[in-house]
């Protein structure tokens, strides 16, 4: 793994946890790491008066904004790492696509593509991702001094194929409604390659751009892997992962991937050579570790517990469940997380048990270990 420190275009103050980093390079810790997806915003009381006050797209592009709700959790729960607050489809925002907020299916393309030759239109068009998405950058540079090295900054980017699916069905969605996206796949494919190989170069840019800004760990969410088979993702996932695996590793820090639903394609998956792989509770741990371990450079797992625990009203189930899933990943080269981002109607409390679980528990596990 390439994780030495990169270079940025700022002065930050100095890391006080790197508990995660430590992690990502197979050093010894005192605990396993643990961090939230989408731990900033959606289920915190005091995001959501922020969204009913201003709104979705006024609070991503607001650096202060962004500052604020990201800190938020931070401040709330001992966690490893923050996760800058923004989403996936500022990227398509800066191809040009308008977006509207929609209460029920959440950010929506006005103008979904629906001809396959309107991609040679993306492909005449002049882009400018360092300009366009200076909030973000912004965002990021005042989000590292705010919290003031109380831990690591993760920044992030959606896959190519899910910005692909929100750029034709113009909205996010689930496997049962993707015959927009996958009719262009099976008929349209030359068409979903340059479209694809579009996408992955301003991803590539938009990344470089962050870790330049000062993001310390990058995790790739390619989201909708649940919509195909393996020759499917074989042909239109693969080889763009791999090409922003390539381009970033060069970055010098970790590069994380989840790949939600992809169960199917777990070699595939290995032979990327993600720093990270983010895996979802249908995955059973001992397989995740006997594929991903069986190189000499073994991967850090994370995940992967169901985020329906949290719903929990019993403390002591969710540690059940947090110790049952620390048992079987164990405390090496693995984050704990959930399975997928969390719910916004879990409650807050439940997100401590959980956080708190997560370092008691491992923490006695590798103090047994080390008395053994």
């Amino acid at each position: 793994m390439h994780l030495a420190a990169k270079m940025t275009l700022h002065e930050f103050p100095p890391l006080k946890n790197n508990r995660i980093l430590r992690a990502c390079r197979g050093e010894s810790i005192d605990c396993v790491p643990v961090w939230i997806m989408r731990q900033a915003g959606r289920y915190l009381p005091e995001f959501k008066k922020l969204l009913t006050e201003h709104g979705f797209f006024k609070l991503i592009q607001s650096p202060d904004y962004v500052k604020e709700i990201t800190l938020q959790p931070v401040k709330r729960f001992d966690l490893d790492a923050a996760i800058l607050f923004t989403d996936i489809v500022v990227l398509v925002q800066a191809m040009g696509f308008e977006m509207e907020m929609s209460p029920k299916d959440g950010p929506c393309l006005k103008e979904p593509l629906t001809e396959p030759d309107d991609v040679l239109k993306l492909l005449e068009k002049q882009y400018n991702i360092k300009t366009s998405l200076s909030y973000v950058y912004e965002s990021i540079v005042k989000t590292r001094h705010e919290l003031d090295g109380q831990c690591p900054l993760i920044g992030f980017s959606g896959g190519p194929l899910t910005l692909m699916c929100f750029i034709i069905e113009g909205k996010g969605t689930t496997a049962a409604k993707m015959s927009k996206l996958k009719r262009w796949l099976y008929c349209h494919r030359e068409r979903s390659h340059q479209l694809l190989k579009l996408i992955t170069e301003l991803t590539i840019e938009y990344l470089k751009e962050q870790i330049l800004n000062g993001i310390q760990l990058i995790q790739i969410f390619e989201s909708y892997c649940q919509a195909l088979n393996e020759e499917l993702f074989l042909e239109y996932v693969y080889p763009y992962l791999k090409q922003i695996r390539n381009e970033i590793n060069n970055e010098q820090i970790p590069l994380g991937l989840f790949a939600k639903d992809a169960h199917y394609a777990m070699e595939l998956i290995r032979d990327l050579k993600y720093d990270i792989v983010s895996l979802d509770w249908t995955i059973q741990p001992s397989n995740a570790r006997h594929i991903f371990n069986s190189d000499d450079e073994k991967t850090v797992l994370q995940g992967n517990l169901d985020p329906c625990v949290l719903y929990s009203i019993d403390k002591n189930q969710i540690e059940l469940y947090v110790r049952q899933m620390l048992e079987e990943f164990g405390t090496k080269q693995y984050i704990a997380n959930l399975g997928h981002g969390i719910y916004p109607d879990v409650p807050v409390d439940n997100v401590k048990i959980f956080v708190d679980a997560v370092h008691r528990i491992s923490k006695e596990m590798i103090d047994k270990e080390k008395n053994s």
